[in-house]
């Protein structure tokens, strides 16, 4: 296939830059920050009640974001089942960016008197956002040549971090100098203000992304055509027997299911850890995470250009070989320089390990129209590994009364997920070494 022009691959990739700013900007910065330390002050100090159960603030944050992965991982299923049967993948995306904006807009009135709502809230914008990443990411190979694949998902990695990085910026004047707007009583307001800004920007500059992308085939199968929601889990399964019979994607799955779920809970909590251990002012988190921004897109270009040197497989375990010092020296961190040397580490690897890991999956995924459901089975991959590392890190700061032990834990992950890597390079070599020896004779 041919690579699509220019003007269809930016639009796909202005769709990170699009929503990304809320994935960086309110997950990863400003909402942990706001959070953490809302509920660490009075009326809260760090024990807030939700759904008739007192929890210590910062589990509730992971729990709330696992119970919305649960519910991503169980729709996806279906709602890429019904694209896929209609061929109108970019109206789902349309409608989950659209639920995601709103709901981040409205984290505007979260305060310690409408708690509970706030709660919600975020977990809505987490739903639309990750909703509407399969399809977007299901676009990937039917807009890309396989050779292109690591430079544009690269691409696509680049434009959100740039993004991310303006509107952090944007957030952190507000912040720094809120005292000069009228009507603000606090930083506060300035954070609250950011939210909504988010929101905007996030459903604005999607809107470029819509216009330029093609609407999608309509795939028709018997089984979707008797039942939606058991068409969407026999594709899944379809999908499934098909990877297992494919020994070095199967491998790469296995990889991506433990390294991802060490990966998402670092970055997902990294910021409540420096605020919560370490007791850095927001200020300092905030221009800390502008930086992993920043590095991290020198990071995204450098992982596929080694890629393209050394091949996916290498960079992967390399990099995965990476993050377990990360997660070492995070358990030994003493001071918020030690913070500041392990974000920037942190910000080489984090956008690098996600371009490749989608590039290399939509290399070794089989020729198919049938994208949506395929990065559909990715998806779920990833979410169900999110649910079960911010589960299990939650646990175990409750159980242990100490975050440091939570990021040691993650250790585990990531060497299950080096394990099954070097099993997938090591069942493509002998395929391709095979396949030689056949050409020979």
């Amino acid at each position: 296939m041919q690579t699509a022009s220019k003007k269809v691959i930016n639009g796909w990739a202005m769709y990170d830059w699009a929503n990304s700013v809320y994935n960086l900007v309110i997950t990863t910065t400003f909402f942990p920050v706001y959070y953490t330390e809302m509920t660490g002050a009075s009326p809260f100090n760090g024990q807030v009640s939700f759904l008739g159960r007192t929890y210590v603030n910062t589990a509730l944050y992971n729990y709330a974001l696992a119970a919305t992965y649960l519910l991503v991982a169980i729709l996806l299923p279906i709602l890429t089942s019904v694209a896929d049967y209609k061929g109108n993948k970019k109206r789902f995306m349309q409608v989950f960016c659209t639920v995601g904006a709103v709901a981040c807009s409205s984290l505007y009135f979260f305060t310690p008197q409408y708690f509970s709502i706030g709660i919600i809230c975020m977990m809505i914008a987490a739903f639309g956002f990750y909703c509407s990443l399969p399809f977007y990411n299901s676009y990937l190979p039917e807009i890309a040549a396989e050779k292109d694949r690591d430079r544009i998902s690269a691409k696509g990695f680049t434009y959100g971090y740039i993004g991310s990085v303006l509107m952090q910026i944007i957030g952190f004047l507000l912040v720094l100098f809120w005292e000069k707007i009228p009507f603000f009583n606090g930083a506060g307001d300035a954070v609250r203000l950011t939210f909504l800004l988010v929101g905007l920007w996030w459903f604005g500059f999607a809107q470029i992304a819509f216009k330029r992308l093609p609407v999608g085939n309509a795939i028709k199968t018997t089984e979707q055509r008797k039942n939606f929601i058991t068409g969407g889990f026999s594709e899944l399964q379809k999908v499934f027997r098909q990877l297992m019979k494919m020994p070095v994607l199967k491998r790469f799955l296995f990889a991506f299911f433990f390294y991802n779920m060490g990966v998402q809970t670092v970055m997902l909590a990294a910021t409540n850890f420096g605020s919560k251990v370490l007791n850095l002012p927001s200020t300092k988190l905030i221009i800390t995470v502008v930086l992993i921004q920043l590095v991290a897109i020198a990071g995204a270009h450098l992982m596929a250009r080694l890629s393209g040197k050394f091949g996916n497989f290498q960079v992967l375990i390399g990099v995965v070989l990476f993050w377990i010092l990360i997660c070492i020296a995070g358990y030994l961190m003493q001071t918020e320089y030690h913070f500041y040397a392990i974000a920037i580490a942190v910000g080489l690897v984090m956008g690098g390990i996600q371009a490749l890991s989608r590039s290399t999956y939509s290399k070794l995924m089989p020729v198919t129209e049938d994208t949506a459901s395929f990065f559909s089975f990715y998806d779920v991959t990833e979410k169900i590994a999110i649910v079960i590392g911010l589960s299990l890190f939650g646990l175990i700061e409750e159980w242990t009364n100490d975050m440091r032990n939570s990021v040691l834990s993650l250790i585990v992950f990531f060497t299950l997920g080096l394990i099954w890597l070097l099993a997938a390079l090591s069942k493509q070599n002998r395929l391709k070494s095979v396949s030689h020896e056949t050409i020979q004779h």
